[in-house]
């Protein structure tokens, strides 16, 4: 092997393998949760929404749409989930400012089936987001599997959410953990209204937790504070503890 052919395989490696390039924060805009997120969410990392309502897929619709950045942006799900919950609807991420050009929807037989589909898509770096939904707590996505879709992550760029419907926490490789519910649009907003959420960020590898209202801008792709105009109580700060998990169904 000569000097030319040393170098290239030394390029590739590091390309490879070599820690990742510093990825700018993906600001939520909301300024108090992106200053407990130190800017906002880490991208090409995994993080994981808990259900505590029927409206959390939305939280992750909105997360994955600013994350995705007009890149494509895959939905993995297993059979029941799809049958359970209902279909995916391309209007709905269209009303919400994303692209349903960019929309892939798979559906696997089993939850297994699902990680292995969002781990190969995971090592494609031209992918922008990933959101795996997945209900109960499959024997699939133990700690190891969670560190190899990190790993994933980390290498490629690529953000995963993890939709997380009728579960408990458990051990993870998760770079921030939410647990979620929806709340009324604003009765002022045209048409549909803007979706609201209650957000608890209960958990952050880097940094604080925090208590967050926010409403979506589906115009500008940013969170806003649902607190200002729906008389909600404010925001708790990011040292404050935050409650335990609701345990939804089995």
């Amino acid at each position: 092997m000569n000097k030319e052919e040393k170098l290239a395989d030394l390029r590739h490696f590091l390309a490879r393998y070599a820690l990742p390039a510093n990825r700018p924060a993906v600001p939520l805009g909301l300024p108090a949760a992106d200053a407990v997120l130190d800017g906002g969410l880490r991208p090409g990392a995994v993080h994981e929404v808990f259900a505590d309502d029927w409206g959390a897929g939305g939280f992750a619709a909105c997360l994955a749409i600013q994350a995705s950045k007009g890149k494509p942006l895959f939905w993995v799900r297993p059979d029941y989930e799809a049958l359970e919950y209902g279909a995916l609807s391309a209007t709905g991420i269209l009303e919400l400012g994303g692209d349903p050009q960019n929309l892939y929807l798979l559906r696997a037989p089993h939850a297994d089936d699902a990680l292995s589909a969002a781990a190969d898509i995971l090592a494609c770096p031209h992918v922008g987001a990933v959101v795996l939904e997945l209900c109960g707590t499959p024997r699939a996505l133990d700690l190891v599997a969670s560190r190899r879709l990190a790993l994933l992550c980390e290498e490629s760029g690529v953000t995963l959410f993890v939709l997380r419907e009728g579960a408990g926490p458990i051990p993870s490789a998760a770079a921030t953990r939410w647990q979620v519910r929806t709340l009324s649009s604003d009765p002022r907003d045209d048409d549909w209204g803007s979706p609201c959420f209650h957000a608890r960020l209960t958990r952050h590898r880097q940094g604080g937790l925090g208590d967050f209202f926010l409403t979506w801008d589906s115009n500008h792709g940013l969170f806003h504070d649902a607190a200002a105009h729906s008389g909600l109580v404010a925001a708790a700060p990011a040292d404050r503890p935050v409650g335990a998990p609701r345990q939804k169904r089995a």
